[in-house]
Formats: C-alpha cells, sequence, structure tokens
C-alpha cells in the first residue's frame, strides 16, 4: 500500500471519487443511461434512477479509499496495492457546493472506507452531511452509505441527516459471506443495521420518508441466483427496502481464487446475470411476481439467453395467447415485450371504447422487437 500525504485537494478528489465506482448501491440499474460515466473534469457524475423513480445526477466520493476491512472482492481491501488518501470534509463540501452551484449535480453521495473504526468512518460520513444541511443549508438528495459495524447511535444520525441511506449486504447470508471476509461478522455488522433502519422508519414519524437500498456483489461468493431472490424478496416485504443493487463482480479486482472465480460465468457473464437479476427485480417490484415464480436452471440460477418473464411464460403455455382486449392489468403485464407504459397505452385505448386491432396501434412507427417478441403471446379478440 502506498499512502501519499502530498496529494493537492484536485489530486486527492479526482482519486476518491474514480475509487468511488466501485461501490453502487444507487448507481445502477437494467438500460444504458443507468449505467455511470465520467465527465471530461475527470469526476465521476453518476445519472441514477433514485428510489422513488425519479432521475438526478449524484457527486459521488469516498471520503477515503484506505480501509482496515479484508473483503475480498474489493480492490480497496486492507492488503491490497494502491495510493491511499483521506479528504477533509471541509474539501469535499466546498467541492460539492461549486459543482452544485453550477448546476452539475443535484445531489451528493457519500461514502467511505473504514481508516480506524466503523463509528469514525460514520462521523466523518456525518459530519459532511451535517455541515451541507446546518452551515450550507443544502436541502436536496443526500445518500450516505452506512459502515458495517457502525453503533446505533451513529446510524440513526445518519438516518436523521440522509435522503437516502445504504447498507451493502454483499452475499445471500452468511455462509456466503464467510467467504469473503474473516473480519466482518455477518449478522452484528450488516444485519444489525438493516434491521435498525427499517424499524426507525416504522416506529419514529420523522424517519418515515427516508430511503434505504441495499447492494448485493453478484457472484463473488459463488451463490446461486435463487438465494439473492429469497434474499431480495425478504428485503422488500419485511424490512421495508426501497430498492436493492447488484454489482457484478469482475474477476482482477478481488483475491485470486474466490468462489466466483472458479464458476462457469466469464466476466461477460456476470454482467449478464447482474442485468438478468435487475430484471427479476422489476418484475417482483413493479410486475406482481412472486420470488417462486421466477423460472430458475438447475442448479438455482436465472437463464443468461432468455429473459426470466419469457422464461415464465414459456412454462406458462396454457396461459397463452392472451386476449388483448379482455386481458387485466396484471395479465397483460406478464406478456414478454410489454411494460408499464404499453401495458397503460392499452388500457387507454379500451377506456376510449376502442379494441386495440394490431401491433401498430402501439407504437409510433414500426414495431420494434420487443413489441414483436409480445405478438408470439396475444390474440386481438374482437
Amino acid at each position: 500500500m502506498l499512502i501519499k500525504r502530498s496529494l493537492d485537494t484536485h489530486e486527492k478528489l479526482s482519486l476518491l471519487s474514480r475509487d468511488s465506482q466501485y461501490d453502487l448501491a444507487c448507481a445502477c440499474g437494467s438500460t444504458a443511461e443507468d449505467q455511470r460515466r465520467r465527465n471530461g473534469e475527470g469526476k465521476w457524475i453518476y445519472p441514477v434512477t433514485l428510489p422513488d423513480g425519479r432521475k438526478q445526477f449524484l457527486f459521488k466520493i469516498l471520503i477515503s479509499n484506505s480501509c482496515i476491512n479484508d473483503c475480498a472482492y474489493c480492490p480497496l481491501r486492507a492488503d491490497s496495492d494502491g495510493v491511499r488518501c483521506t479528504a477533509s470534509a471541509e474539501e469535499i463540501v466546498r467541492a460539492f457546493m461549486d459543482y452544485y452551484r453550477r448546476k452539475m449535480v443535484q445531489g451528493i453521495f457519500l461514502s467511505s472506507g473504514v481508516t480506524h473504526s466503523p463509528d469514525s468512518a460514520m462521523e466523518r460520513i456525518n459530519t459532511i452531511a451535517g455541515a451541507l444541511r446546518h452551515k450550507e443549508g443544502f436541502r436536496g438528495y443526500v445518500h450516505l452509505k452506512i459502515i458495517p459495524g457502525s453503533s446505533d447511535a451513529a446510524i440513526e444520525k445518519a438516518v436523521s441527516l440522509a435522503t437516502t441511506v445504504s447498507v451493502n449486504i454483499e452475499t445471500p447470508g452468511e455462509k456466503h459471506f464467510e467467504m469473503l471476509s474473516e473480519k466482518k461478522n455477518y449478522l452484528e455488522d450488516i444485519i444489525r443495521p438493516m434491521k435498525l433502519i427499517s424499524s426507525l422508519a416504522k416506529r419514529d414519524a420523522k424517519f418515515k420518508k427516508k430511503k434505504a437500498t441495499t447492494q448485493f456483489v453478484v457472484g463473488a461468493a459463488g451463490e446461486p441466483d435463487r438465494d439473492i431472490i429469497r434474499y431480495m424478496d425478504g428485503l422488500y416485504r419485511r424490512l421495508g427496502f426501497n430498492r436493492v443493487y447488484f454489482s457484478a463482480y469482475q474477476r482482477g479486482l478481488g483475491k485470486e481464487g474466490l468462489p466466483g472465480e472458479l464458476s462457469r460465468y466469464s466476466n461477460a457473464d456476470m454482467l449478464t446475470r447482474e442485468h438478468r437479476l435487475y430484471q427479476v427485480d422489476w418484475l417482483l417490484r413493479k410486475y406482481g411476481f412472486g420470488a417462486g415464480e421466477i423460472p430458475l436452471e438447475e442448479g438455482g440460477n436465472l437463464s443468461l439467453e432468455i429473459d426470466p418473464k419469457e422464461c415464465w411464460a414459456l412454462s406458462h403455455p396454457e396461459l397463452f395467447p392472451l386476449d388483448i382486449n379482455s386481458a387485466g392489468k396484471f395479465e397483460l403485464l406478464r406478456v414478454p415485450g410489454f411494460g408499464e407504459a404499453t401495458v397503460n397505452r392499452i388500457l387507454r385505448i379500451r377506456t376510449d371504447g376502442c379494441k386495440v386491432r394490431s401491433l401498430d396501434m402501439l407504437s409510433k412507427g414500426k414495431p420494434g422487437k420487443r413489441l414483436e417478441k409480445a405478438g408470439g403471446y396475444i390474440k386481438f379478440g374482437y
């Protein structure tokens, strides 16, 4: 590890914003417009879909890229090489407010490596958020990362300052987690903070509007998609989290010899697997599917070749073709190729007393591949 103390503010912020790319809990989605990108000044500016569906650009940065933790998948873990530095609260507040006043960003995402202890890292995060809220009068979007192992008091302070907080669950269950870290305790450092955040929203009115998100590191521990989907369902139904995000583990970033290194998946496959999990997330949150309905291949993984909604339709031939002019909304949402916008368009046409007579009526021009796919699963009963 190389620790440099002579970096100027610009160099530190460039390095810390670059290293923030590894924390994606709020940064990515299943469409191209949700993917991260760098602007011309070398800072990471994230076009993100927030938990409530709004789009914003966030200034996303680590306070420090030094870390005492041993997360095997993480390129910033304690025993990895690289230039380490820490920015002061004043440097980050000044940089963010400059971006904000120039209307380049609408909000901020703050995270940090653990330099001394979880609470010391959490105190740095809370100090910056407090300065933005109380000194600068910033009332916009603030996303704070909850450091694993932080005290209840530090977590409650972060929730009070933030718009959204996130705790990275990393793996579906303690068994998989133990393959990635010997230093952190899954139940105490990860699950306890998640349960606390959930309980704050339930017991105190001032926390009800706060959002909570999390992220899985997909594939590093060799876990099947089945386990991720089961945990995802519990995060939504039991803990009331607003969004679950996924970061595909990429070989070469973590330690050699992780379970994911031995899987049949290439790095490209891992990214496809991430995409499939985002599609499942959409089915659970938006389309009324239950976790038990998601079709899995032998071994408990999603198909890389066919999206999960089409897999489900292919396994239920008795339900198709579906009459587009009489089916209900949730039936239509289960048609491969139909999204919310298309289904709402169908319902508007029917409300006006008309019939949908062709796919051409659902598109401004020639139907695209997505609508053409739907053609094999519907009929136009008149």
